[in-house]
């Protein structure tokens, strides 16, 4: 029979609960919610008796809002039957006896549980503390102790996530006794017991100690030289090393041994209970309060050891760990070997910082926004930099081979990592020069694009997550942006020579662009551009075209004021905005900047590397490298043109330095655009497959693993990793050892030897 509570009860218990200083409202048992349709208000002032009375009926339930507004009121909500509640509690005991039996206690009407306090100091949010992340084989949505969950797609698999403890805290609220199905076992909601920040750690940190869907975080490679191993030190420290004694070191404590591998660790300044656990494999952090770790989070044993040892900088860590003995580098190879072989497939890494760097004017623009930004992006604020040197100098120079000033740029970083710095300074700087007409924010059409160019035939575009437009190419075959692509890559081709517009309806005539000059700066998280790319658009082009500059980790943020623009940028800007042809129509004579005799012989040195380059791709049947390569000398002649303008706005010339500046810039960024597309480019779900088995033997020690290990790591089921297995056999891209074990025969995988640093014929391993 269902439990039904009269309204006189709830009125009632709504005036001792605003009498205890609590913000309450009524609320509707079926929706778990307020019952107003406007409730925010009560968020920061609780409800007068005289509202109450007006407002009770409206509802079937009442419900407290959580935090200052109720005197920093705290909910921790144990759901799913309370699964968790026996083993929360005896943790929270053994930590701090008698802390759990202190607080307030309610069940719920789904045999949930409530526990609820105040604390001494404000309360954050509300936050999930315990999770358990349980893979399906499909999207079905399916029932765990009476609730009903969705999996989601994650990585490939079907996952279900099970919050099993939460709290509520700031803005939050839950439904209480009186109200249906809410019955109060230990004290009332009028006298709610205070608990110190510590005590709060405690219950808190006891709950997150039981999550099981640990966010696990790994170092990220940030230069060139960090990437030179046949075994990582990482990775080699991953499997053979130890973090206890840098945790000893650093004042950490091993408090006992758990169930199964689990150690458990107490913090730093902390003298009972325990912070983290330690398997093996994952220290997990549950505390809030144990930097140099973040609670909620794992770590592996190189994250461990530079975090500790290095305070976070991985090249450091790596260099640190070679010293100790891990680590096996890669054998040297000669830079010029006498005939073409294959491409290779290891990581460069991120382009050097030294590399991000132009003399004058962009190094100029880059220091003004690296001051200027809450977090400073060298990466970014080179790309923007450079497209804003382009964008002035369009249509006004030239070099002897009658190469144009217009480049491709794509900032690769992640989410509020700097991305928006750099395209502010480009609008300032055209703002003070009056030139802000020609800035786009879009390219959502081939169409519009023409038309902005017949207004403005210099045009800068700044637009961010250009990976849709790629994305929707690939995944719907959209007419209209399969139109853009085609339009972005003619105009580039047409920045020395006429682009023709489209005919319109009823036009006769419809013109054309003399020398467009149009400078993209695009920006995007890195896995979502590479994994908007498909082998076709590989070889259409435009990622050829394309300078792709990856940042590394976001750097430490910094306080910043409003800043007024150096003169040196505006009037270096404006002396280029005053050579511009003010005439629409008119055909531009651009500058012709010469090459010295050292520059020139630099120049032929980087075509001769590009047609080794070339010729290697080509004997490998590669049609994404030769795409690549092929255009690695226009890349070059481009980008030296923009260093000599840089330099020298007044008297560019093309020197040595610059041509070999370029070279080094490009041959980099190609090689980490090849390496990055073997690695994520994939036309099919097969092929993703294919490539995340390729990655983990790529990864392991002598590229190879045994079958358990890489079932495991794929998070397949048996028959499809089976069928999988056989497919790459087939395709000869791994090998398969047997050995004889007691009772058994063990299959290992390897990579084909040909294979571990070579590239297929598609620029997929």
């Amino acid at each position: 029979m269902t439990q039904t509570t009269s309204m006189p009860k709830l009125r009632d218990a709504a005036h001792r609960y605003l009498d205890a200083e609590l913000s309450v409202l009524p609320a509707r048992k079926d929706a778990k919610f307020v019952s107003l349709k406007e409730w925010k208000p009560y968020q920061k002032r609780r409800p007068i008796h005289d509202e109450i009375d007006s407002l009770i009926d409206t509802g079937d339930s009442l419900c407290v809002i959580c935090g200052a507004v109720s005197g920093n009121l705290e909910m921790i909500d144990f759901d799913l039957e309370a699964e968790l509640f026996e083993r929360w509690f005896e943790l929270v005991e053994e930590a701090a006896p008698g802390l759990a039996s202190r607080l307030y206690a309610e069940t719920t009407q789904s045999g949930g549980r409530h526990l609820a306090y105040r604390c001494v100091e404000p309360v954050e949010g509300n936050k999930k503390l315990a999770q358990r992340e349980v893979e399906r084989p499909n999207g079905d949505e399916f029932v765990y102790r009476g609730k009903k969950v969705k999996p989601r797609k994650k990585g490939g698999r079907w996952i279900g996530t099970l919050t099993f403890i939460e709290t509520r805290g700031e803005g939050g609220l839950f439904l209480c006794d009186p109200s249906p199905g809410y019955v109060a076992l230990d004290g009332d909601l009028t006298t709610l017991p205070t608990v110190t920040a510590a005590e709060r750690a405690i219950l808190l940190d006891t709950a997150r100690s039981l999550n099981e869907a640990v966010e696990i975080v790994e170092p990220r490679r940030t230069r060139t030289e960090s990437d030179n191993w046949s075994v990582r030190p990482g990775d080699d420290f991953k499997q053979r090393g130890d973090i206890r004694p840098f945790l000893k070191k650093h004042d950490w404590s091993k408090v006992c041994d758990g169930k199964g591998d689990n150690e458990y660790w107490r913090r730093p300044g902390k003298h009972s209970y325990w912070s983290a656990t330690w398997n093996g494999q994952v220290f997990y952090v549950f505390s809030s309060n144990a930097a140099p770790f973040e609670g909620g989070h794992g770590y592996s044993a190189f994250a461990v050891y530079a975090l500790l040892e290095h305070d976070g900088d991985w090249t450091a860590a790596t260099a640190a760990l070679h010293k100790l003995g891990y680590g096996v580098p890669k054998p040297s190879v000669s830079r010029q070997p006498a005939e073409a072989a294959p491409p290779s497939l290891s990581d460069p890494g991120t382009v050097p910082v030294e590399l991000l760097r132009a003399p004058g004017f962009v190094s100029a623009v880059m220091d003004f926004t690296l001051q200027t930004a809450p977090y400073p992006n060298p990466a970014l604020a080179f790309c923007g930099a450079m497209a804003l040197q382009s964008f002035l100098c369009g249509r006004i120079v030239r070099d002897e081979a009658n190469v144009r000033s217009n480049i491709y740029l794509l900032g690769l970083a992640h989410s509020a990592a700097g991305k928006e710095r750099p395209r502010a300074v480009n609008v300032e700087v055209l703002t003070e020069i009056e030139l802000l007409s020609c800035i786009g924010e879009s390219i959502a059409s081939g169409e519009g694009l023409q038309d902005a160019l017949k207004s403005d035939p210099v045009m800068l575009v700044q637009t961010d997550e250009i990976d849709g437009v790629l994305q929707a190419i690939k995944a719907s075959r959209d007419g209209r942006y399969e139109s853009l692509l085609r339009t972005l890559l003619t105009i580039y081709s047409a920045a020395n020579s006429v682009y023709p517009m489209r005919r319109k309806a009823g036009q006769k005539h419809p013109g054309c662009i003399h020398q467009p000059s149009l400078t993209l700066f695009g920006t995007a998280i890195p896995n979502h551009y590479y994994d908007a790319l498909s082998g076709r658009l590989l070889t259409n082009g435009f990622f050829a075209r394309t300078l792709i500059i990856e940042s590394g980790p976001r750097g430490c943020g910094q306080d910043t004021r409003p800043t007024r623009l150096p003169a040196q940028i505006v009037d270096t800007a404006q002396q280029w905005a005053k050579r511009q042809p003010l005439d629409l129509d008119a055909r531009p004579e651009p500058a012709v900047i010469s090459s010295t005799d050292a520059g020139a012989e630099a120049i032929m040195a980087a075509r001769e590397q590009a047609d080794h380059e070339y010729a290697a791709a080509e004997k490998a049947n590669d049609d994404v490298a030769t795409t690549v390569w092929g255009r690695m000398g226009e890349q070059v002649r481009k980008l030296a043109l923009l260093y000599a303008c840089s330099e020298k706005p007044d008297q560019p010339e093309i020197d040595a330095p610059g041509v070999r500046w370029a070279t080094d810039l490009v041959m980099h960024q190609i090689r980490r655009m090849l390496f990055m597309a073997s690695e994520r480019v994939a036309d099919s779900p097969f092929d993703a497959l294919c490539l995340k088995a390729v990655q983990h033997l790529r990864r392991a020690e002598g590229h190879e693993l045994g079958r358990s290990q890489l079932l495991r790591a794929m998070k397949l089921k048996a028959k499809d990793f089976d069928d999988l297995i056989e497919t790459m056999v087939e395709q000869g891209t791994i090998d398969v050892r047997e050995e004889k074990t007691p009772g058994r025969l063990k299959s290992w995988y390897s990579l084909r030897r040909e294979r571990r640093g070579k590239k297929a014929k598609d620029g997929r391993a």
